[in-house]
């Protein structure tokens, strides 16, 4: 992943301003919520809707082989059931 450095300025009552290239490259729009990950020094904005789903994903890895869900084939069956 390629790095890509912008600044901003923090107001008086702690509102920042995203730079426009920043909403473009994390896919933001007017009205989406944005998650803070902090991890020590450092802060990692996202766009909560993908980091939500990133979550979930992790959280479900493996949860489809543990109902027998192990393959295309095998989920085909499973909705013409």
């Amino acid at each position: 992943m390629e790095s890509y450095i912008e600044q901003a300025k923090v107001m008086a009552k702690g509102q920042v301003t995203l730079p426009l290239e920043i909403r473009k490259l994390l896919g933001l729009s007017t009205g989406d919520r944005v998650s803070f990950i902090v991890n020590g020094d450092n802060v990692i904005l996202a766009n909560s809707a993908v980091c939500a789903l990133k979550l979930l994903q992790k959280d479900m890895e493996g949860e489809a082989g543990k109902v027998g869900l192990n393959n295309e084939e095998d989920i085909q069956k499973y909705l013409d059931d």
